[in-house]
């Protein structure tokens, strides 16, 4: 089975990216950020990037549109959430702030949702240890520019599960 329901939190740098690269990829994708002014940037952000792929031949305007289409904006967590079969997180590299996340997320989720950190640096066991699924959280860390570096790392906390591993090594295929 195919992921295809995808929350990406955070719209920064990184969170933007990771969701354009879902959504031209045909995913649904929910971007959530804490404030509307946060999600109008990233839109912008992710519309002139679409638009450069459509001037190089990578994408038709229809292509640029559909993936348009595929995101939605959230300022409300629980929402943003609803129903994902993977959340990633791609918040500032602070240990604390992650935890927190991944505590509420673990609340918020199905219990198979998949729960995937975009760190570079932190342990993916300790964010991992902030919830009750352990097995299914893993690192997910995108290379900047996300939409343009075809290459993704996939980093097993210590109980990570090979289904988690596998279906995220799936994904990344899938799209690219």
């Amino acid at each position: 089975m195919s992921i295809q329901k995808i929350a990406v939190i955070g719209s920064g740098l990184m969170g933007s990216g990771i969701a354009q690269s879902f959504a031209a990829a045909g995913k649904t994708v929910h971007l959530y950020d804490v404030s509307k002014k946060a999600l109008e940037k990233a839109q912008f952000k992710i519309d002139k990037s679409l638009s450069r792929f459509v001037k190089a031949g990578h994408l038709s305007e229809a292509e640029k549109s559909a993936a348009l289409e595929n995101i939605r904006h959230f300022t409300v967590l629980a929402d943003a959430v609803n129903a994902a079969e993977l959340v990633v997180e791609a918040v500032p590299e602070n240990l604390d702030l992650k935890k927190a996340i991944f505590k509420e997320l673990d609340e918020l989720t199905e219990k198979g949702a998949i729960l995937a950190t975009n760190t570079s640096e932190l342990s993916v066991t300790a964010i991992a240890a902030a919830t009750k699924r352990p097995d299914q959280v893993i690192g997910m860390h995108w290379f900047n520019p996300a939409p343009v570096m075809k290459l993704i790392e996939i980093v097993k906390g210590i109980d990570t599960s090979d289904q988690t591993i596998e279906a995220i090594r799936k994904l990344s295929v899938e799209i690219g």
